[in-house]
C-alpha cells in the first residue's frame, strides 16, 4: 500500500511538472529566445522604439489608475458587504463578480454603446469635450471594469472570518471609526489587501479584449503593450513582437515575485501570532 502511494505521488509530481513545463516554461523560453534571435542590438532597438515606449507608458498609466480606483472601491465594497446588513446585499456581491463572467470583448462593446456616438449621452460628453471611446479614458475605464473584483474578493473572506467582536468591543470603549479601522480591522486584512492589489495590477497589465475594442488601435496614442504586440505580429515583425512580449513577461515575473514575497511575509506573521 505504501509503495503504491509513493508511486502515485511521484506520478502526480511528474505529470504536474511536465504540464507546467509545456504550458509555462517552454512558452516563456520561446519568447526570450525569439526576442534575441537577431542579437541584442535588434532587441534593444525594438524595446526602445518610440511606439513601444508610448505603449509601455500607457500600460503603466492604465494599470496604476485601475489599481488605485479598485483599491478604494474594493476596500469600501468589502467593508460594506461584511459589516452591514441591507437589502440587495447578495445582488451587490453578484454584481461585483460580473466582470469575471462577462467576456472582455462584450464589456468593451458595452462601453462603446454607452459612450460612443450612438449613445444618448454622447452630445453631453462632446459638449464637455470628454472623449472616452478611442481615447485613454476608455482604456482606463475598460481596465477598471475587468479588474475590480480582485481586491474586494480577497478582502471579503478575511473580513467575514474576522467577525465583528473586536470592533464592537472597541466601539463600546469609545473608539472612533477611523481608530477601529486602523488599529483593529486593517492589521487583520493588510496582507490580503496587498495580495489583492498585486493580483489587480497583474491582471490590468495583461488586459487585451476590452481595451482592444475601446482603443481604436491608434498607434502611439491608445495602444497598450498587448495591443502593440498584436500589431507587430500581424505585420510579420516577429522579432520586435517577441521583444515587446518579453517586457510583459518580465513585468509578470516581477509581479509574481512580489506576490510570493507578500504571501511569505503574511504566512510568517500569521505563524508568529499563533
Amino acid at each position: 500500500m505504501r509503495k503504491s502511494s509513493g508511486l502515485v505521488k511521484w506520478l502526480l509530481i511528474g505529470i504536474s511538472f511536465l504540464f507546467i513545463f509545456i504550458m509555462l516554461v517552454l512558452p516563456l523560453v520561446t519568447v526570450i529566445t525569439e526576442a534575441l534571435r537577431q542579437g541584442f542590438g535588434a532587441y534593444k532597438d525594438a524595446i526602445a522604439d518610440k511606439y513601444t515606449v508610448k505603449a509601455m507608458l500607457l500600460t503603466l498609466e492604465a494599470t496604476l489608475a485601475a489599481t488605485a480606483v479598485n483599491t478604494i472601491f474594493g476596500l469600501f465594497a468589502a467593508w460594506l458587504i461584511t459589516k452591514f446588513h441591507f437589502r440587495g446585499k447578495k445582488l451587490l456581491g453578484s454584481l461585483i463578480d460580473l466582470p469575471v463572467t462577462v467576456s472582455p470583448i462584450i464589456a468593451g462593446l458595452i462601453f462603446v454603446l454607452t459612450f460612443g456616438r450612438q449613445s444618448p449621452i454622447y452630445p453631453l460628453l462632446e459638449s464637455l469635450d470628454i472623449k472616452i471611446v478611442f481615447a485613454v479614458p476608455g482604456i482606463i475605464l475598460a481596465t477598471v471594469f475587468v479588474t475590480f473584483p480582485f481586491i474586494s474578493r480577497e478582502l471579503i473572506p478575511v473580513l467575514e472570518a474576522e467577525g465583528t467582536d473586536e470592533e464592537e468591543a472597541a466601539a463600546l470603549m469609545g473608539a472612533k471609526g477611523w481608530t477601529i479601522f486602523s488599529k483593529i480591522t486593517f492589521p487583520h486584512i493588510k496582507w490580503a489587501f496587498l495580495y489583492g492589489i498585486v493580483l489587480c495590477a497583474a491582471r490590468a497589465m495583461g488586459e487585451f479584449g476590452a481595451v482592444s475594442v475601446l482603443s481604436g488601435h491608434l498607434r502611439g496614442k491608445t495602444n497598450t503593450l498587448p495591443l502593440h504586440v498584436e500589431i507587430l505580429f500581424n505585420e510579420f515583425k516577429y522579432v520586435p513582437a517577441f521583444a515587446v512580449s518579453s517586457i510583459l513577461v518580465m513585468m509578470a515575473v516581477a509581479i509574481l515575485i512580489i506576490r510570493s514575497v507578500v504571501e511569505y511575509i503574511g504566512k510568517r506573521e500569521s505563524e508568529n501570532v499563533h
